[in-house]
């Protein structure tokens, strides 16, 4: 489809019914001359995976075809503003293509050395570490990901990867470079030192305790709690109960406790983000299904579309409505999906920079 384009139907977040038309890759309520009625159904903020690992699999980078999949096939799902959380390809490209989700690069993981999935990230010692986050601050789009905890073998255990100290000069770093930092965190071991050194958000944050919710609250850090991901915890634990007895039981007893988790940082308060974990072992273009997974634990359909949609947007920089001269990225389902989560399945149309992509 071409030319100027008709939409009609309710507008989320606040459910009016309206005609909507798109000119020149922008939203307008202003009806221009000769435009084609491309779809009537429920209109919804362009969604966003906000913890997703483009140009990331199993053994590590990928090549640009494969990447270009992964981005149609999060795009199909609706997913139309992805932020990294690390990745071993340069995908600086994909920003390039106006047929490609919109993209926010976080550059590669910050592990420890030998503690972390091969081929993922740079792996460090404490004295490499604000090197190597002032490095991935400047090649990212102002994110640094950090891998908070991982199993130890000494320990036997998780444990953080990086010691007080030097988690507070890398993220000074960061901060003084523009760039905010998120961590991988499954334990609570970690949690304790990030939030005191002013981390920006917590990706997975299975060992949350309600002194770290109450920090979160008051300094602002965001949560993606990738419940798809925790969902693997026994299967994780079963793989290290042999030799790593100690891990598997901490793997089993976060598994637990994670809605618990969950739904004491949404009644906190605490600022919830939908992220697939997209990359690596997991499939891409299943952001729907995180979306029913969290509200499965028990999380209300408003505040998870919200977070999917109109509210991680802004949290990301982006427009959060479709206001007048907005960008013209949005899904339109052919029911309410907060009614019904699972037509997220199966968007109607998907426009992204003002064109039917799907």
């Amino acid at each position: 489809m071409s030319g100027a384009l008709r939409f009609s139907g309710p507008v989320l977040p606040d459910g009016e019914t309206r005609e909507l038309w798109v000119v020149d890759g922008v939203v307008t309520y202003e009806r221009p001359a000769g435009a084609e009625t491309a779809a009537e159904g429920w209109i919804v903020p362009g969604l966003v995976d906000a913890h997703n690992h483009l140009g990331l699999e199993d053994g590590g980078a990928v090549s640009d075809e494969r990447i270009e999949e992964q981005a149609l096939e999060d795009r199909a799902n609706g997913v139309l503003l992805t932020r990294d959380c690390g990745s071993p390809a340069d995908t600086r490209w994909v920003q390039e293509r106006e047929d490609l989700p919109r993209l926010i690069r976080c550059g590669r993981h910050v592990a420890r050395t030998r503690r972390y999935i091969k081929g993922y990230g740079h792996e460090v010692e404490p004295d490499e570490l604000v090197d190597t986050v002032a490095e991935q601050a400047a090649a990212g789009d102002g994110w640094v990901k950090l891998v908070g905890d991982w199993i130890s073998r000494e320990e036997g255990d998780l444990a953080p990867s990086f010691p007080a100290d030097a988690v507070a000069a890398a993220i000074g770093v960061a901060h003084a470079a523009g760039a905010k930092v998120t961590a991988h965190c499954f334990g609570t071991a970690s949690l304790g030192p990030l939030l005191a050194a002013g981390i920006d958000c917590i990706e997975h944050g299975t060992g949350l305790t309600a002194e770290h919710l109450d920090r979160m609250v008051a300094g602002g850090v965001a949560l993606v709690p990738t419940v798809l991901q925790t969902s693997k915890f026994p299967t994780f634990a079963e793989a290290g109960r042999d030799r790593f007895p100690g891990y598997s039981a901490t793997m089993d007893a976060l598994h637990a406790t994670r809605r618990e988790v969950l739904m004491q940082a949404h009644e906190a308060g605490v600022a919830l983000y939908v992220g697939s974990d997209g990359g690596g072992s997991t499939r891409h273009g299943v952001l729907h299904e995180e979306i029913l997974a969290m509200a499965d634990m028990g999380l209300p359909a408003y505040d998870v579309l919200g977070a999917a949609s109109w509210r991680g947007r802004a949290w990301l920089g982006w427009n959060p409505g479709l206001d007048e001269g907005d960008p013209a990225d949005f899904v339109v389902y052919p029911r309410n999906p907060l009614e019904d989560l699972t037509v997220l399945a199966t968007p109607q149309r998907v426009v992204l920079r003002g064109v039917v992509v799907a």
